[in-house]
């Protein structure tokens, strides 16, 4: 094994093999061959900065400039911009009308193993584990308090990436050290037992809720996505934990975050408190961006002015690139009854919709409902949920980069976790409906009398719309890959078609097929 000189500014160097990803996923990021006799210095509190950077930035250089995983243009290996994509695109929520690669594969559900986004989100969840192993195996042994907690958040962040690497890719490499030995695959039912002990053995020592510092993971960061994992535990091992969904769930409810009383305050510019915009109380981990400190071009910049163009209300950002849009069919869940309002979207002061979360730019001169041809941005209603306009009228600190933080995780997704397993387990239809009024109270929307499952995953829609959940969803419910639920587009034709249940899981890149010999695709590909 080479001997490395590891450089940190807000990098560190990870073993270029490590995980078994090739040198196509993963850049050498500052690295330089030394002596072995020569002793590594190990920034700490340097690397734990780095390990929270990795949710916000794509390199080692402000918004370009060296980035964290080669192979993939910089902007595109955002993790926001990866998740987003991957788990909207392929969905009933979002189409996009740019060409650029891999784009057209989503939105058709037709994507392979040579897919560079595909390969683009692997490389981003290994270089952020591959980060987290060397801290933990650098920290070893430390016992002072400050260590003690960070060492909780990076297997708390260790585990939130493998996570997703299991409900994406089922069966992926794994390892909790930094090494050049090709890692072992490990099966999906048993990484779902890891990242469960790994929240639960990290819980202790991590923050009480809405102690930690801001734009750390706190306790409830641990039971929310704890709780994620409980409500999506048939797919992944084919056992169901709706009880166990349930519980961490409503401890996230009676925890100190509440539901913020204004829903479009949660996207703005000033999302991170002001005295007008409350946002924090519900926000519990947001991704951090800031105009002239955290430039971006894959975090909160991409979700605004991907979806922004001329002729739009102010967003409060110079950016606007045409190219994220509603399908037809998110829109029709806000108005079942086709009576669309002509300007049917919510600004801080005035409301269109009866629905607040209705976040949609509609001209009936301008845009269509319906889309025809994927590549014209103004077919499909614009969606205008992402804003970097403050909620208390200042100016943004900056003209072109965005200061709206990115609402990770927030309260509302327990409230929808809570009602839903709670219905799976057989539980009280009332609390149920409970939970999910608060939302539509919250939404200025009429309040359910009646509750079941159809309803629960369209007020998810609802809720969640543009935020990066909908894949997921679909596939606990069935309504994904081989699902008979429709939507426009669909795999690829206008009017919706069925397509395989292969896609219910992304393939692992051939890049690391070819180099790890340990591995196996996953079926279909």
């Amino acid at each position: 094994m080479k001997h490395w000189n590891i450089k940190y500014k807000t990098t560190v160097l990870l073993v270029l093999l490590a995980m078994g990803v090739s040198t196509s996923c993963i850049s050498d990021l500052d690295v330089e061959p030394i002596d072995p006799s020569v002793t590594q210095t190990f920034e700490q509190d340097g690397v734990f900065a780095k390990i929270y950077a990795t949710l916000a930035l794509t390199g080692q250089e402000g918004p370009a400039g060296r980035g964290d995983v080669d192979g993939i243009d910089e902007g595109t290996s955002a993790f926001v911009r990866l998740i987003w994509n991957l788990n909207e695109l392929t969905t009933d929520e979002a189409i996009c009308s740019w060409g650029d690669p891999g784009i057209p594969e989503m939105n058709f559900n037709r994507w392979s193993s040579s897919h560079d986004q595909i390969t683009g989100v692997y490389g981003r969840f290994y270089f952020n584990v591959t980060l987290c192993n060397h801290f933990l195996e650098q920290t070893e042994g430390m016992t002072d308090e400050k260590t003690v907690k960070q060492r909780a958040e990076t297997r708390f962040m260790r585990a939130l990436n493998y996570f997703y690497l299991m409900d994406f890719f089922g069966n992926v490499p794994f390892t909790e050290v930094v090494a050049t030995e090709a890692p072992k695959q490990i099966s999906r039912a048993d990484l779902f037992n890891y990242v469960e002990k790994e929240l639960t053995e990290c819980e202790a020592d991590m923050y009480d809720p809405k102690q930690a510092p801001y734009y750390r993971a706190d306790k409830a960061a641990n039971w929310l996505l704890k709780s994620r994992l409980y409500l999506n535990a048939e797919v992944y091992t084919g056992t169901p934990k709706w009880s166990e969904a349930a519980t961490y769930a409503k401890k996230v409810m009676d925890s100190a975050y509440k539901l913020n009383p204004e829903y479009t305050h949660l996207f703005m510019g000033d999302n991170s408190g002001s005295n007008v915009n409350k946002a924090p109380q519900e926000i519990i981990l947001p991704i951090a961006a800031d105009g002239i400190k955290t430039r971006s071009w894959g975090s909160s910049l991409f979700l605004i002015a991907s979806t922004r163009t001329s002729g739009m209300p102010n967003w409060g950002s110079t950016e606007g690139w045409g190219g994220n849009r509603a399908r037809a069919t998110l829109v029709k869940k806000f108005f079942p009854d086709g009576n669309i309002p002509a300007n049917a979207y919510v600004t801080p002061t005035t409301t269109g919709a009866a629905d607040k979360r209705a976040l949609f730019f509609v001209d009936p001169n301008d845009r269509t409902l319906e889309i025809q041809k994927v590549e014209i941005f103004k077919q499909g209603y614009s969606v205008m949920k992402y804003n970097n306009a403050r909620a208390d009228g200042a100016s943004p600190g900056d003209t072109q980069f965005p200061d709206m933080d990115v609402p990770f995780l927030r309260a509302a997704e327990a409230y929808l976790t809570f009602a839903e397993a709670t219905l799976r387990a057989g539980g009280s239809n009332d609390a149920a409906l409970t939970a999910i009024n608060a939302l539509r109270t919250r939404a200025n929307a009429p309040i359910f009398t009646t509750i079941n499952l159809d309803r629960i995953l369209d007020e998810k829609a609802r809720e969640f719309y543009f935020e990066g959940h909908r894949r997921t969803d679909l596939i606990r419910y069935g309504y994904y890959g081989g699902g008979d639920y429709n939507w426009d587009w669909k795999g690829g034709s206008p009017s919706g078609t069925k397509f395989s249940e292969i896609y219910n899981l992304f393939p692992i890149p051939s890049t690391d097929m070819n180099s790890n010999e340990n591995l196996k695709q996953n079926t279909g590909y």
